[in-house]
């Protein structure tokens, strides 16, 4: 898929700078300019992830279902304890919250906790 402003598409871009890191400059660096590399490679995968994320209405469809815009009104909420009374909604919304954030930070990991729960 073409982004709006056509190719590269940011995330080709970002996935670009990644590789570089990932390949180049950690294989000709050693120490903490190594160490750094990496750091900045896992940070741009993330913007990736997050820039192909086709999942990204669920959480906002989820704090609207429970009437907010936000997590941060949904926090003043639950810290004010106007859903006390809700706390099955709550749950599963924070649940998506988690899930979803997950999925993006440290993809599978859902998955291979799946007999956790």
């Amino acid at each position: 898929m073409t982004g709006p402003n056509g190719r590269p598409t940011a995330a080709e871009l970002v996935a670009a700078v990644a590789e570089f890191l990932e390949g180049d400059v950690r294989a000709n660096t050693t120490g903490s300019v190594n160490f750094h590399a990496l750091v900045a490679a896992n940070v741009l995968r993330t913007v990736e992830r997050e820039l192909l994320d086709e999942n990204a209405p669920e959480p906002l469809a989820a704090l609207a279902q429970l009437g907010f815009a936000d997590e941060k009104a949904l926090a003043a909420a639950i810290r004010a304890g106007d859903l006390d009374d809700r706390t099955d909604e709550t749950v599963s919304c924070l649940r998506t919250l988690v899930r979803h954030r997950i999925a993006i930070a440290h993809p599978g990991y859902d998955q291979s906790e799946e007999g956790t729960r």
